[in-house]
């Protein structure tokens, strides 16, 4: 059986922590719109549009703010810049769309949740005040601002 406890989160990685909800939105995004038989082409904009404006610059900052904690070869760190590359692959190809889209929301939501659950919480353990600082003074304090043209989840 899975914990409800909640994950205790240092307040500097909160707003990493929201960028996820807003990845794990765009997960369920997906999976309604193949259901609901949307247009394969409109879900690949969406998904081009949430990549380009969020995603992109959360995974670099991530890459050399979160991740540099930690040893370049610790295997949690590993695992996380392989699944950022793979996850990079998977938005920037344009072919077998169906295909492409399903792994997107299985394979960003499975990286969230490792990173929510086991890296961060290795990230907290031992970072220092002064790089949690800067992981805070790097993250944009702009809220999430959603593409509502593009709603073919309702």
């Amino acid at each position: 059986m899975k914990s409800t406890t909640p994950i205790k989160r240092a307040p500097e990685l909160k707003p990493f922590s929201h960028d996820h909800h807003h990845a794990l939105l765009l997960c369920w995004k997906i999976k309604t719109g193949i259901a609901k038989n949307i247009e394969l082409q409109r879900i690949k904009e969406y998904t081009d549009w949430f990549y380009k404006n969020h995603l992109q610059e959360h995974f670099e900052l991530e890459e050399k703010y979160i991740f540099s904690i930690l040893d370049a070869d610790n295997e949690l760190i590993q695992q996380a810049l392989k699944e950022h590359k793979r996850l990079r692959d998977l938005f920037e190809s344009t072919s077998d769309l169906d295909t492409n889209l399903k792994c997107i929301e299985k394979e960003l939501e499975a990286h969230i949740r490792f990173e929510e659950r086991i890296l961060f919480a290795e990230i907290q353990k031992s970072a220092t005040k002064e790089q949690l600082e800067t992981i805070e003074e790097v993250h944009s304090k702009d809220a999430f601002v959603e593409n509502e043209s593009a709603n073919f989840w309702n």
